[in-house]
């Protein structure tokens, strides 16, 4: 069963702080010394990768993010054109295989999950997990994600605010986040 909003169309324009967790949360992005975070290979892969969003759909904005040693967090927003269709091309170089609008009602290609809808947040989240895997297991063959992410709809700024110092500061709290280990 979904953890998503039933009444709500992740493809809508708003903005989104989702968290992506490693597989067994184990720490594959690297280690937190002095309070700053320290990347490794798969970390900075990562960190480049989410950096490419809107390299890929073109409608997505970014803002602050980081990578823990276990997870990530990142905020993004959603701000599609009105009354435009958006349609979401492969980056030929980069091998992933992102969603497009197809003529045929109800269908959609690229992404695993075929009740997905392009341009939505899954998408955007299941192309980000999927380019970094295919690179992280190249350094790392046991590397993954855990199958589902998290996210939270932000409804005001000072929500927005919040969240943003919170995943700014997250490597200062380490040692108190729940999923320090």
């Amino acid at each position: 069963e979904s953890s998503r909003l039933q009444d709500w169309d992740y493809g809508w324009n708003s903005s989104y702080f989702a968290t992506i967790r490693t597989k067994s949360r184990k720490c594959f992005s690297g280690e937190i010394i002095m309070k700053e975070m320290n990347l490794t290979e798969i970390g900075e892969i990562a960190q480049k990768f989410w950096q490419t969003i809107p390299e890929h759909f073109s409608f997505v904005e970014l803002d602050e993010f980081v990578v823990m040693p276990n997870h990530v967090h990142g905020l993004l927003r959603i701000k599609k054109p009105y009354k435009e269709q958006v349609v979401i091309v492969e980056p030929p170089n980069l091998g992933v295989s992102t969603s497009h609008q197809t003529n045929t009602p109800g269908t959609t290609s690229g992404g695993r999950n075929p009740k997905w809808k392009p341009g939505t947040l899954g998408v955007i989240i299941n192309q980000y997990k999927r380019i970094c895997t295919i690179n992280a297991r190249k350094i790392d063959k046991d590397f993954g994600w855990q199958e589902r992410f998290f996210d939270h709809i932000i409804s005001n700024r000072g929500s927005y605010s919040k969240i943003k110092n919170y995943i700014r500061n997250n490597p200062l709290t380490w040692e108190n986040d729940k999923l320090f280990q």
